[in-house]
């Protein structure tokens, strides 16, 4: 595995957490996928997880059984990383595409 694979996981978020918090079953993966909201580098990380098809814990805010179902609903994704980074690059491109929501008037009912 190249060094330059893992260079993201220094800017994850729960690099400060026990890592037996990701590790948990049940109605407690909640709490551990809640801890991938907002982390700059959730993508990378669900990528690498799918790409090396990681069978255990939360990695990129996705359990276990959601990263199998992914798996087994696109079985023909050769690269996720490359799939992901695409997609939110498109996705910001539109963004920055689209008018604000904030100039909109809102309707009264």
């Amino acid at each position: 595995m190249a060094a330059s694979e893992w260079e993201w996981d220094a800017a994850a978020k729960c690099r400060t957490v026990d890592a037996e918090t990701l590790f948990v079953e049940g109605a407690a993966q909640n709490g551990a996928k809640a801890l991938c909201i907002g982390c700059p580098v959730g993508t990378e990380c669900l990528a690498h997880a799918l790409d090396h098809r990681i069978e255990h814990g939360i990695w990129g805010g996705m359990t276990e059984r959601e990263r199998r179902n992914l798996l087994r609903r696109h079985p023909t994704v050769a690269s996720w990383r490359l799939l992901l980074e695409t997609a939110r690059t498109e996705h910001a491109s539109l963004a920055r595409l689209l008018p604000a929501q904030s100039t909109v008037p809102k309707r009264k009912a």
